[in-house]
């Protein structure tokens, strides 16, 4: 559905476009961080290993939240297809989706933990062998699709 001006509404009288959605979810997810860090015990944070992978300066808070915020709408895109076909509810879909790509990615942690520019500082403990991180990961995702699969536009 377009609006007059030709261009997707991202607010409707139903809910958010998937893609901002999954923006607002994301960001959700970046501002809790520093809860879900002291409840683990564990120095994880998605939001520095993005920012700190593009940039060595203190920028990399600002990059890490801007790119966060983009795989969330990228993932609300990907969703939108998928609850389109799926059997499942709108929410039950985008959560079942988010833990399904976090138990996917998650072994490509690994990566991180050997490769990463900025790997050992804050926000970026070892990963793939680290049990907390991986439950941190696991609420979060499921967080993440909590509220994209409540703020999404009901599927027409």
């Amino acid at each position: 559905m377009e609006s007059p001006s030709g261009m997707l509404p991202i607010v409707t009288e139903g809910g958010l476009h998937p893609a901002a959605a999954g923006a607002v979810a994301a960001t959700v997810w970046s501002v809790l961080e520093p809860v879900d860090e002291r409840l683990f015990g564990c120095d994880y944070s998605d939001v520095a290993v993005l920012g700190k992978a593009v940039t060595r300066g203190r920028g990399w808070l600002a990059a890490g939240l801007a790119l966060h915020a983009v795989n969330g709408a990228v993932f609300g895109l990907a969703y939108d297809v998928v609850r389109r076909r799926s059997p499942l509810g709108d929410r039950t879909t985008a959560v079942a989706m988010a833990l399904a790509e976090h138990v996917a990615l998650y072994p490509l942690s690994g990566l991180i933990d050997r490769h990463h520019p900025r790997r050992g500082e804050d926000g970026i403990p070892p990963l793939l062998t680290n049990p907390r991180a991986f439950a941190q990961a696991t609420v979060r995702h499921a967080l993440f699709g909590a509220v994209l699969g409540a703020l999404a536009r009901p599927r027409s």
